[in-house]
């Protein structure tokens, strides 16, 4: 479900919810750079996570396929609980939970994503990304 402001088009927040869903898709294929695409490519795109701040698209990027080197790693991706508010004509917030399914556990967190309009669509351009206590 997706919740969102009333005066806001549905086709805006059906733009933002193809994105997530297409990063959820390229992430179960195991496709780093598949769920990338979701992301603003510029070096002022922003990721903060555990305590960490990472800057620009590449160094996102390079984050991930660090942290999730193997198909084991990565899992099964899921987003839940899926809200999105308009911020302006051209920005929205999107909040919810990921979680992953793994063979040795199931992790989880919540998730604050400002997404904007680009040329070539809705981008992530702030993700900030908490990982839930077991």
């Amino acid at each position: 479900m997706v919740a969102q402001s009333p005066a806001w088009g549905q086709s805006e927040t059906k733009g933002i919810r193809k994105v997530l869903d297409d990063q959820v898709a390229a992430w179960n294929r195991g496709d780093i750079d598949g769920y990338m695409q979701g992301y603003w490519n510029s070096d002022s795109t922003v990721f903060a996570s555990g305590g960490n701040l990472t800057r620009g698209y590449q160094d996102v990027l390079v984050r991930y396929k660090k942290s999730y080197d193997s198909r084991e790693k990565m899992g099964s991706l899921q987003f839940r609980d899926l809200v999105v508010r308009q911020i302006s004509p051209a920005a929205a917030i999107a909040m919810g939970i990921w979680e992953l399914k793994r063979s040795a556990d199931k992790p989880w967190g919540r998730f604050t994503l400002i997404l904007e309009k680009k040329p070539e669509g809705w981008r992530i351009t702030h993700d900030h990304t908490s990982s839930a206590d077991k």
